[in-house]
């Protein structure tokens, strides 16, 4: 049978105590190492800080980004008529960001083409008023109105450097167009023959692309 002496006599074996530290360093060992693989892998001391690109032409800002190890992306474009084609106008990650080097740097950039917009259904169909408030929040310019025969301050025509528009018709955010409003007389056929004679043939769906 074996005594309570006798099973607490391992204590007294040295073979036991040295297995005991063997594995102990061994643990030790396996966790440190997986702790400097786990960092190797993530690069975990690559990390940069994301330079700010914003404002600045796109060829300098992939040239800034290339010299910290990091690649430039254009996904989109807009347009702002206050600042260079190719400006950057927006990046992702933001500047003072941490990431691995290789990544890339995504931007927006400045278009060098002004968006063109689609003429609404204004035409013999809404007042001077309300046709000149929709077309300025569109962000179109106005010039002074043109008037001919007909009910008073009723759009009748609209145009684009001297040609009509139609409905539907695609011209540059910001042109500068010109409505024709009656200024209250009754001869109203007259005039509005005048204004097709102005313009182009009434199946023209699009602008021509010579105005821009």
């Amino acid at each position: 049978m074996i005594t309570f002496k006798d099973f607490f006599s391992f204590k007294n074996n040295r073979f036991f105590w040295i297995n005991i530290i063997a594995m102990i360093l061994v643990v030790i060992v396996v966790i440190f190492g997986a702790l400097k693989w786990l960092d190797s892998y993530t690069r975990h001391g690559d990390a940069i800080e994301v330079p700010n690109v914003k404002n600045i032409n796109v060829d300098e800002a992939e040239v800034m980004l290339n010299n910290r190890e990091l690649s430039l992306v254009v996904i989109d474009s807009t347009y702002k008529k206050d600042l260079p084609a190719g400006t950057v106008l927006e990046q992702n990650p933001v500047p003072g960001s941490k990431i691995k080097k290789g990544r890339a740097i995504y931007v927006t950039i400045n278009s060098d083409r002004v968006p063109l917009v689609a003429i609404p259904d204004i035409v013999d169909n809404s007042s001077l008023r309300q046709a000149e408030a929709k077309l300025k929040a569109m962000g179109f310019k106005l010039t002074e109105p043109q008037y001919i025969s007909g009910e008073k301050d009723w759009v009748y025509g609209l145009s684009y450097r001297g040609r009509q528009l139609n409905t539907g018709d695609r011209v540059p955010r910001e042109a500068i167009l010109t409505l024709t409003a009656g200024n209250g007389s009754e001869a109203v056929e007259e005039d509005s023959t005048q204004i097709d004679e102005m313009g182009v043939d009434e199946g023209e769906a699009e602008v021509d692309k010579s105005w821009f």
